[in-house]
């Protein structure tokens, strides 16, 4: 079981799944997660656009922004969420990966600002434990 932490009550995490992909289970499994560890967790739901989860991370001022992708869309929907909140001034955002991305698509995301993927099989604790260590103070 993953124990609360009274800090990470200051970490706001917003959990998106862009695009066409209508599946949200993985991303629901997350955000509870985060949720029961101590984080403020925003979750968009189905079907957003970039710009949308542009202005949710606006919106809700977050630390962290993790994009659930299982469409094979990340390429394109990952930089453009990424670009969108540093152009909004939003410079100090842990931007995370989940979903099932291909290896060799790793290096390009991470080229267009996202920190860490992570794709099926990683465990709650793994992720809880990055968010901890990397997630910006404010």
């Amino acid at each position: 079981m993953i124990q609360g932490n009274p800090e990470r009550n200051r970490v706001r995490v917003l959990i998106a799944k862009p695009g066409l992909d209508g599946h949200d289970r993985g991303a629901k499994v997350i955000a509870r997660a985060l949720r029961d560890a101590g984080f403020e967790v925003v979750y968009t739901g189905l079907h957003q656009t970039p710009e949308m989860i542009v202005q949710a991370a606006i919106q809700e001022d977050v630390h962290v922004v993790g994009i659930s992708v299982l469409s094979g869309a990340h390429n394109a929907l990952v930089p453009e969420v990424i670009q969108g909140v540093k152009s909004a001034g939003l410079n100090d955002v842990l931007f995370m990966v989940g979903g099932i991305i291909p290896e060799e698509d790793f290096d390009g995301l991470k080229k267009a600002g996202c920190q860490v993927v992570f794709t099926p099989g990683t465990s709650l604790e793994e992720i809880i434990n990055y968010i901890d260590k990397n997630a910006p103070a404010r």
